[in-house]
């Protein structure tokens, strides 16, 4: 739904509200998607969440639950009556159950730990047992299992009896009396089969699966690589222990790519949108990074007082050229390591790569290095100097020019390099990114250009 038809039908839900048209405001919002129907709730007053909620048919109001911000259903949580808290969390998928009470304050938990029977307690504490970010924390347990030796038959009966509690009933996994994973078999095989055949003639015995601790992140690659709907979580003994489904996957993609994002631009990643956000959390997540970047550019003030005499002596004009040659450096150095940063992020790239990925650079550095620093040089002698007036003489140009194209090869090689031995180094490639990258850089141009200076212009003169 687009965003201003949403905001009608808020402005419609607030008139009908102050009418009290509570008929009208129900068949209104159980017309919603649930997406829809959470993003109007997240944006209502919050006296009003609860009374609108209430207005929710059964199955409408977990789903719309599940989709709406922590601090929606943290306000509904602390509202709901114990048969209210209950009646939508018997209508959630346990891994959104899972998702929910990893987001709430204890108090909440114990609630909703109170109100859950003791299968789905014992099933809620074997997922939260799991590393962060690893495939168990995103797995739904509910899915459906089969045995070899039954029949299409048997199947479509033990399919129809626990659909409706099952996230997806698609795919099926055969898995032995241990529950064993020892074969796949989706809803169109069966449909293709004769009832009395048995599932072992024709069931998928090359499963893809992972394990339960697994890092999700793998298991958004898996899924991509494979075009799977579902991926099939083991533990360590081939025991399935639950699923994760494509929109699972999805998630973690986004706030995988959220989070790289967030790192390549110096801020520490938080799971609360920018609008949830209060100032002092965004200043906290800010100042750390800005802090380190602001000392460790005090190098580059500490290169330019070490070699300022020197160059004024050369030439003032020298000083002119420094932001360009920084600035350049560091976009060559960014494009570098965003390229390989996202070829590590869906495993494009190893680390046993590294040589390929220098001499691939190192070529496309010398290309790009040769074509900046001609138009470097004719830019500095035909531009500033002919038809600006600005003293450059050729050498002057030329001793910019050669830094520049120092410059370029160095900056591709650190971008290339630095988020590879970050992988090596079990970080973040992501942390390594744009900030320190040009920082870096920034110091080893300055470095070059005061040298390069240094050694040509007085023999050129």
């Amino acid at each position: 739904m687009e965003y201003e038809e949403l905001r009608e039908i808020q402005d419609r839900t607030r008139q009908l509200l102050d009418e009290k048209n509570f008929r009208e405001i129900k068949r209104l919002i159980n017309e919603l998607q649930p997406q829809d129907g959470a993003l109007l709730l997240d944006e209502m007053n919050e006296k009003d969440i609860l009374p609108i909620f209430r207005l929710l048919s059964k199955e409408n109001a977990a789903e719309t639950f599940v989709e709406m911000s922590s601090d929606g259903q943290e306000l509904l949580l602390n509202s709901f009556t114990d048969a209210e808290l209950k009646a939508v969390l018997d209508e959630m998928f346990l891994d959104d159950t899972v998702d929910i009470i990893e987001e709430m304050p204890a108090n909440v938990v114990k609630r909703i730990i109170k109100q859950s029977d003791a299968e789905t307690r014992k099933q809620i504490n074997e997922i939260l047992k799991y590393p962060k970010d690893s495939a168990g924390t995103i797995m739904t347990v509910e899915y459906v299992s089969l045995r070899e030796h039954w029949t299409v038959k048997d199947c479509f009966d033990r399919i129809r009896k626990i659909a409706l509690d099952k996230e997806t009933i698609y795919n099926c996994y055969v898995t032995d009396d241990k529950r064993k994973l020892i074969g796949t078999v989706t809803v169109k095989d069966l449909l293709l089969h004769d009832y009395d055949t048995a599932i072992s003639q024709f069931m998928v015995k090359e499963v893809i699966s992972a394990e339960a601790t697994d890092d999700k992140e793998n298991i958004a690659q898996l899924i991509s690589k494979y075009d799977l709907s579902a991926l099939p979580i083991v533990d360590s003994e081939n025991r399935m222990v639950g699923i994760v489904t494509v929109d699972d996957v999805l998630d973690v993609m986004e706030q995988e790519a959220t989070e790289d994002i967030s790192k390549m631009a110096a801020v520490t990643p938080s799971t609360d949108t920018y609008m949830e956000q209060s100032v002092w959390q965004i200043w906290k997540n800010r100042i750390p990074w800005l802090l380190i970047l602001m000392i460790s550019a005090t190098f580059t003030g500490l290169i330019i007082n070490t070699f300022e005499g020197k160059l004024n002596a050369l030439s003032p004009l020298l000083f002119a050229c420094i932001p360009m040659l920084m600035d350049t450096g560091g976009n060559a150095g960014s494009q570098a390591s965003v390229t390989v940063i996202r070829g590590l992020a869906l495993d494009e790239i190893h680390p046993r790569d590294a040589l390929k990925v220098l001499w691939k650079e190192l070529r496309v550095s010398i290309l790009l290095a040769t074509c900046l620093s001609a138009v470097c040089f004719g830019k500095l002698y035909l531009l500033d100097g002919l038809a600006f007036g600005y003293p450059y003489t050729w050498y002057i140009c030329l001793a910019v020019s050669m830094s520049l194209f120092a410059t370029v090869v160095i900056a591709k090689i650190v971008g290339c390099m630095m988020p590879i031995f970050a992988k090596v180094c079990r970080l973040d490639p992501a942390v390594v990114a744009s900030p320190f990258i040009t920082t870096i850089v920034d110091a080893l141009s300055l470095i070059i250009f005061c040298l390069i200076s240094m050694a040509i212009l007085p023999a050129l003169a």
